[in-house]
């Protein structure tokens, strides 16, 4: 099995400049670390993890951890953001984990019983909420992490998020522009801050429109295909004017929209206009939807190499925050989903 020595004799240089080499210290030149890099490619080197944390400290291993297993997400979406996380971090030369807690375990506990053991060099974060517990833990005790959103508009920790506040917006504005002004919304829950972001850019289009923000318009539930079914026949069946036009979180809850309105023998556009934000998952493909569904779109799949490489940089240390934080691009698309009123 190829060592650092051996690596290290075939290209002429230290063990200690091959080992920072391959650990992506930021003293390494470009061109000597992507020397290092096709040298342990060819020779087929596979790092000493242990060997490797005797030296450094570090373990090599970041994670994702949940409270306990009635947390994890039991979904096709959390398979793909956990492969995808793998895939990248491999990148970095580092090993992800999932950690599950115990079913009595506080969440602050889990954190603190791997932080002082030092079991993960560094910590991936999604769903952030308002005040989050885990992101004020783990700044006070200066542990690098990454979150896939962000406490707050001002966020001062590495992070890739989307534009939340204007996804709303926009598809608030297009419904405004074709005429709709009884104008639903079925967001995601309330604690989490992107679902508080999304509010503000509904309400701010309704607001410069000139039109009264309704509270009974906008609701927050869990993001699914049933929680959308639900809220649809509310809308339809139990308000004595509905809606013209329904903004979903995410095109899971539209899927439950156009099922609900079918159901009571309406029409998508003639009756319910439907738009929504798209995540571009194969399962839930917009463009399929019938009719073909008006969205504003952006990979989820686009966010797991930033985020593996800035929490990468967070455990080298070195970067600039600004290099460790990315607002991810957002499309719109018109389809046929919207009528004009």
């Amino acid at each position: 099995m190829t060592t650092l020595k051996d690596l290290s004799r075939a290209l002429g240089l230290s063990v200690t400049q091959v080992s920072r080499a391959l650990n992506g210290h930021s003293d390494v030149s470009a061109a000597t670390r992507e020397r290092v890099m096709e040298a342990a490619k060819i020779l087929n080197y596979i790092p000493n993890i242990a060997a490797r944390r005797l030296v450094s400290g570090r373990s090599g291993t970041v994670g994702l951890v949940f409270r306990n297993r009635s947390e994890v997400p039991p979904d096709t979406l959390f398979v793909e953001t956990t492969c995808g996380l793998s895939e990248f971090f491999a990148e970095h030369d580092l090993q992800f984990m999932l950690h599950v807690g115990r079913l009595t375990d506080d969440e602050i506990k889990v954190y603190r019983r791997l932080v002082d053991s030092r079991t993960l060099d560094g910590f991936v974060i999604l769903n952030p909420v308002v005040d989050d517990r885990r992101i004020a833990f783990l700044r006070e005790r200066e542990v690098p992490f990454v979150v896939h959103g962000r406490a707050a508009p001002d966020s001062a920790h590495p992070y890739f998020d989307i534009d939340n506040e204007e996804v709303a917006h926009r598809l608030t504005r297009h419904l405004i522009e074709r005429g709709h002004r009884r104008i639903a919304f079925i967001n995601g829950l309330r604690s989490l801050t992107f679902v508080e972001a999304r509010q503000r850019g509904y309400a701010r289009a309704l607001a410069e429109a000139g039109i009264a923000y309704d509270e009974t318009l906008h609701v927050a539930v869990e993001m699914t295909e049933s929680a959308g079914l639900v809220e649809s026949v509310r809308f339809v069946a139990h308000m004595a004017e509905r809606p013209t036009a329904v903004i979903c979180g995410n095109t899971r809850i539209a899927k439950g929209v156009y099922r609900a309105v079918e159901a009571a023998g309406l029409s998508i556009p003639g009756d319910v206009s439907v738009v929504a934000h798209d995540d571009l998952l194969f399962e839930f493909d917009s463009e399929r939807f019938n009719p073909p569904l008006t969205v504003t779109a952006s990979a989820l799949s686009e966010s797991w190499k930033p985020m593996a490489t800035f929490l990468a940089r967070a455990i080298d240390g070195g970067y600039p925050l600004a290099q460790m934080q990315e607002i991810g691009r957002t499309v719109f698309i018109e389809r046929a989903s919207v009528a004009t009123v």
